[in-house]
């Protein structure tokens, strides 16, 4: 009895979390003008005019460039932030974590705001470049909490025997502590691309004409429901899965013994 009311736990579960997505991705084969019941189809003329739609794949390019570049950017920016306040004995140590991890717990929405009038206050107009260091301030502290946690004493004893054999601290973090941390450092990497990928509060605020692929979706949805929007919220849906098999394959098999 406990072994079948755990698999009808566990059924229930996953379908409470992967039924509005089976749902999405069925009716965006729906061969009609509305996602709702009942199904007709299937049918791929929505991806069809998705994949031929030119602003659709602009915003899709946006996000792309965005979220690869704001996640390489905080990640080297949390990478040597954690070096640092790992193996260095600073004045205000604990403040300064506390800063860095900070945004983690502050509304996008306030964030965003805070970023609009900074940028407004130094001529910066939302654009694309706008967008990117706000992403970068999301990403930081999660890039950051992540490799401060990963390093312990055998990377520390192997940048000292390192330092030891003359090496200079550029060598010392390129060739040591970097490939020692590879696994939490793309673990690091490719959950800020997660998380860039699907922000809207901030892309929306932030840009205005080039947008990312969240905003350009938001327009859309204010036409109504249509099964382009469910073929999009699809491909994204792959985006993402493949993302985690790739986190999956290259990350978490490394970090096995």
């Amino acid at each position: 009895m406990g072994r079948v009311l755990s698999w009808v736990y566990l059924f229930l579960l996953y379908g409470f979390i992967f039924l509005p997505v089976a749902v999405l991705v069925l009716f965006s084969f729906q061969d009609g003008r509305l996602p709702v019941p009942p199904f007709k189809g299937p049918s791929l003329e929505w991806y069809g005019q998705v994949l031929g739609d030119r602003d659709l794949m602009a915003a899709l390019g946006n996000s792309f460039l965005v979220a690869i570049f704001s996640s390489a950017i905080a990640l080297l920016l949390g990478f040597l932030a954690a070096h640092a306040l790992a193996r260095y004995r600073l004045p205000g140590s604990v403040l300064i974590r506390g800063l860095l991890i900070a945004p983690m717990t502050v509304s996008y929405l306030i964030i965003a705001l805070g970023l609009l009038t900074v940028f407004n206050g130094i001529g910066l107009r939302p654009s694309l470049m706008a967008t990117g260091i706000g992403h970068v301030v999301i990403n930081l502290p999660l890039c950051f909490a992540i490799l401060y946690a990963a390093m312990g004493d055998q990377q520390q004893n192997a940048e000292r025997a390192a330092r030891d054999l003359g090496a200079p601290e550029i060598k010392v973090l390129w060739l040591v502590s970097a490939p020692m941390l590879l696994p939490p450092m793309l673990a690091a990497f490719f959950l800020s691309v997660t998380f860039s990928w699907d922000e809207f509060i901030i892309a929306f605020l932030l840009t205005r004409f080039d947008v990312t692929l969240p905003v350009e979706i938001w327009s859309m949805l204010r036409s109504g429901l249509s099964p382009k929007t469910n073929a999009v919220g699809s491909l994204v849906f792959l985006v993402s899965i493949t993302m985690l098999v790739i986190m999956e394959l290259a990350v978490f098999r490394k970090s096995r013994p």
